[in-house]
């Protein structure tokens, strides 16, 4: 089996790790920047608020999260977007795309908890389901978890009964390869399926998504197993695949040069690739947190401060963690 359906079966198959509902941050396997503070989702809405004043973006635009888990981002960005401006509830609209009906169910149920009927969640199994003349797309952390390839000097990982071989890499993963002047590392898969489905979901759009990555290939395997906060290198002489199946997460730093062209190749164009630190302060982070400042406790003032620490400091998600805006 070669190795991105090996990855797609592990991830997203009948027992696949995110086929069950599965808790992120500390009772989870991984943190990511949704779960470490709130005033992530808000920085993005108030760069939203912003554009809808500057008219660059419709007040009756439609916010999609893809990839929303429970729904956490999409809901922190509604808690600030009231804040800003409590008419942009009623002109907006809000929807996740979730193919997962179990997780669906999870996601109605949080925003029914935390809204009550204040808001109105549309739910749509596929980008395919969208036809919108515009669209506001965010996304935390999904373009390292489509399927890949593993590529090495022309090679391609297949996997075999536990056991990772290698054939001659396809014409497509060879040419993938040559493209980005890669000798080793991985090579998504699904990215310009992907970008099509998008720009197929709406007339014009933006899109604010965050992942770990660089604009180019790394040139070596990045490929690596999220289990209970412990991180494990996939060629690890320790690492029993089958032992980890399905159970953990696996994923791989974004070659976001990748993703740029894929979306390109269908006339979208590149706004902005920054570190997610620069972009969440371009976005008023700081501004943010001032105003918190005001209105609560020192005690809680300090506490957030930490978190969003974790969010821009450079040796934490501050400059591994990057932001790319594309929009048509």
């Amino acid at each position: 089996m070669i190795f991105s359906e090996y990855m797609e079966k592990w991830l997203y198959g009948d027992a696949g790790y995110y086929r069950r509902f599965r808790p992120i941050g500390k009772g989870g396997d991984f943190y990511t920047a949704v779960s470490t503070s709130a005033f992530f989702g808000a920085s993005i809405a108030q760069f939203l608020c912003q554009e809808i004043e500057k008219g660059t973006v419709p007040r009756d635009v439609v916010l999609v999260e893809i990839g929303a888990h429970q729904g956490y981002l999409l809901a922190d960005m509604i808690q600030w977007l009231y804040t800003c401006d409590p008419s942009l509830l009623e002109s907006m609209r809000f929807m996740i795309v979730e193919r997962q009906e179990e997780v669906r169910r999870a996601q109605r149920a949080y925003f029914a908890e935390r809204f009550g009927d204040a808001v109105a969640l549309e739910q749509v199994e596929s980008l395919e389901a969208m036809e919108e003349p515009y669209a506001f797309f965010v996304s935390n952390e999904i373009f390292d978890a489509f399927p890949c390839e593993l590529y090495i000097d022309g090679r391609m990982a297949t996997v075999h009964d536990d056991a990772i071989l290698w054939r001659e890499a396809s014409d497509t993963v060879e040419e993938v390869a040559q493209r980005y002047g890669m000798q080793k590392g991985e090579i998504a898969v699904g990215y310009e399926a992907f970008a099509q489905r998008v720009t197929g979901a709406a007339e014009r759009f933006d899109f604010v998504s965050f992942d770990y990555g660089d604009r180019y290939a790394r040139g070596d395997f990045s490929i690596r197993i999220y289990t209970e906060h412990a991180v494990y290198p996939f060629f690890d002489e320790g690492v029993k695949l089958s032992e980890l199946f399905g159970r953990s997460d696996i994923t791989y730093d974004v070659n976001f040069g990748h993703v740029i062209d894929a979306f390109a190749a269908e006339g979208v164009e590149l706004v902005a690739y920054e570190t997610q630190a620069r972009a969440l302060i371009r976005f008023g982070l700081i501004d943010l947190l001032e105003q918190y400042a005001q209105q609560t406790s020192q005690s809680n003032y300090l506490h957030e401060a930490d978190k969003i620490k974790t969010l821009i400091a450079p040796n934490i998600m501050g400059e591994r963690f990057k932001m790319i805006h594309l929009k048509k």
